[in-house]
């Protein structure tokens, strides 16, 4: 059926995005992997063009695993048994997502081996100096951990309800956020009006439960706590 408004079309690529993670033991490690390749990326003196060439490169690995569990989920709707063609169709497309991810290896040993021993601490004083790098970081850690929960709840829809509350969530990281980078009281108290208002229209709009919304709060709050504590003590 064809998606009635840009809003559903939104949800149901998340949807897709979602069920990949579930049921695809790759794809949960491209997703681990890609955090980590984040993670790492904080620590180091990278770039603006190694910066997108790494983006585009974990984009790159998780589209192609997209695309292959797309191409087997079609596969089987065609037949359940065996036949030689089936077969050559999954390894091609098997086959893709290794070239990818080979060549993603490749490029993370050029990018980051010369840098892995001389260039963590030099990188870590780069965070402290620059909080909005953590800041973005700690925002998007929080949307992928919210998508990883709502993928394991029993009944999920990523912009719509479920266990956590993603709106929560990101105003609760970017609450604390601002409150740690500005360490100023006005700010401060301003954000939380702002991020209050965010979780009462999700309430009240009954999109949400009290625990839903209380869940993500906690969460964006000890993601962007972490992170903010670990690199500027």
């Amino acid at each position: 059926m064809k998606n009635q408004n840009l809003f559903d079309s939104f949800n149901n690529a998340i949807k897709g995005i979602i069920y990949v993670i579930k049921t695809e033991r790759n794809m949960k490690i491209h997703v681990v992997v890609s955090i980590l390749v984040f993670l790492m990326s904080l620590f180091l003196d990278l770039t603006k063009t190694e910066l997108i060439v790494i983006c585009f490169t974990v984009g790159m690995v998780i589209t192609a695993e997209l695309f292959n569990t797309a191409i087997e989920v079609i596969v089987d709707l065609i037949t359940t048994g065996y036949h030689p063609k089936i077969k050559i169709i999954k390894d091609v497309s098997a086959g893709a997502v290794l070239v990818v991810s080979f060549i993603a290896m490749v490029i993370g040993y050029f990018i980051f081996f010369e840098r892995v021993s001389t260039g963590l601490e030099k990188g870590i004083e780069r965070i402290r100096q620059y909080p909005m790098h953590l800041s973005i970081i700690a925002i998007i850690i929080t949307v992928i951990m919210v998508l990883v929960l709502k993928a394991f709840s029993p009944n999920y829809n990523p912009l719509r309800g479920g266990m956590p509350s993603g709106h929560a969530a990101i105003a609760s990281a970017i609450t604390t956020a601002a409150a740690l980078w500005s360490m100023n009281t006005k700010i401060t108290i301003l954000c939380i009006i702002l991020m209050l208002l965010v979780i009462q229209s999700r309430i009240e709009a009954k999109i949400h439960s009290f625990m839903e919304v209380f869940v993500g709060t906690v969460l964006g709050f000890m993601i962007t706590l972490f992170l903010f504590k670990m690199f500027n003590t």
